[in-house]
């Protein structure tokens, strides 16, 4: 799963900004600011991650169940779970 850092505890800012950072083509360890707010692509992430994750009691988890994205909230920072498609893992 690709992991997309969004650096910032307000989820309306959040959710102003969430399809267009999903929409974003970042390379790894890219950082970018989107209205004001800093945008890192961390890399990938294991499928455990989202599980391990859900247990801790300061994290929410949320789902964009029609594009298959979870949403981690935790701290001052939003983590956007994307899986990705078979074609690209071979790729990478």
């Amino acid at each position: 799963m690709k992991c997309i850092s969004v650096y910032t505890d307000n989820f309306e800012q959040f959710s102003d900004i969430f399809e267009q950072v999903v929409a974003e083509e970042l390379a790894e360890n890219e950082e970018k600011e989107v209205d004001g707010i800093t945008v890192n692509y961390s890399g990938d992430v294991p499928d455990y991650y989202i599980e391990r994750m859900a247990q801790k009691r300061d994290v929410v988890v949320m789902k964009d169940k029609g594009k298959g994205i979870t949403i981690l909230q935790h701290g001052k920072l939003f983590e956007i779970l994307v899986p990705v498609a078979e074609t690209e893992a071979s790729v990478i």
